[in-house]
């Protein structure tokens, strides 16, 4: 079969499946299947490919179908243009939490001292990596370190550490549980889904680690922990920086407002309009 043919067969057998970007999905699995880039499809579009290559092709497709996503059969998420290993142990990094990234950066160029940064919660690392690639980029002193609960999470975290040529530091730790520096800047991306919404996630969010995405009844578990441990290991004047859902804006700051040790500073948006990051600041005493 050439590798046009095949690419239109998969693309009406997601369409018939409702799977959207049905193209792209094929293009990028038949790459990997290839190991070629993609626009070696659109030169060879008429060489014909084995046996064995289409059908391991096809069993990519039908995983496809069966809601494994894309991240997880190619093993690889771009994010802050860095690119980052991902399999079932952890969340596949979504563009929106670029903002988070990006907060922190902007927050740390404010601090003059070598600064300190915690990741919680940090599964893949790429929000971790990414702040130390792009702090050294800059000549920002700086260590960063990201902690936790799952060891097989770490590992990816580990391993995508050292393909991005960073210097992050990692611990295992339920939350605050094994952490016991100061920080200037605590970083979080935590579980935040409601319990009774993931089953109407899609298929593709409902194969990612259950435990990276439940955040209890009302979604707030983890920001509750957070605000109320977090400030006795950040510095005065330090930040707290929380990625959100769309929908806890009102909720996550009147966590922050109800303990004394914050000052709510701003609530950032994401490309799509979403309120998506929420900056607090620890009161000097």
């Amino acid at each position: 079969m050439k590798i046009k043919e095949a690419l239109e067969e998969a693309k009406k057998e997601l369409i018939k499946n409702n799977i959207e970007d049905s193209l792209l999905i094929c293009r990028e699995l038949l790459s990997f299947t290839l190991k070629q880039n993609k626009q070696y499809l659109i030169i060879n579009q008429n060489e014909e490919i084995s046996i064995k290559q289409y059908n391991e092709f096809k069993e990519n497709i039908k995983k496809i179908i069966n809601g494994i996503p894309l991240q997880y059969i190619t093993n690889k998420q771009e994010f802050m243009k860095l690119n980052f290993y991902v399999d079932k142990n952890v969340l596949i990094p979504q563009p929106d939490t670029e903002i988070l990234v990006e907060s922190v950066i902007e927050l740390s160029k404010k601090i003059k001292a070598n600064v300190k940064i915690l990741d919680l919660c940090t599964g893949s690392g790429a929000i971790a990596i990414s702040i130390d690639y792009i702090l050294k980029q800059n000549n920002i002193k700086s260590e960063v370190f990201a902690s936790d609960i799952s060891s097989k999470a770490l590992e990816i975290a580990k391993r995508n550490n050292q393909e991005n040529n960073t210097n992050v530091k990692f611990i295992l730790s339920n939350l605050f549980t094994n952490i016991d520096n100061k920080f200037n800047i605590i970083v979080s991306n935590p579980p935040y889904i409601k319990t009774k919404e993931i089953e109407a996630l899609s298929k593709q969010v409902q194969n990612e680690p259950i435990l990276a995405l439940n955040g209890g009844i009302d979604g707030l578990d983890f920001y509750k922990k957070i605000v109320e441990e977090a400030y006795k290991y950040i510095t005065e004047s330090g930040y707290l920086c929380l990625e959100i859902g769309y929908d806890q804006k009102e909720d996550v700051i009147e966590l922050i407002n109800k303990n004394n040790n914050y000052k709510y500073e701003k609530c950032i948006k994401d490309l799509s309009n979403n309120n998506r990051c929420i900056i607090a600041q620890v009161r000097t005493k």
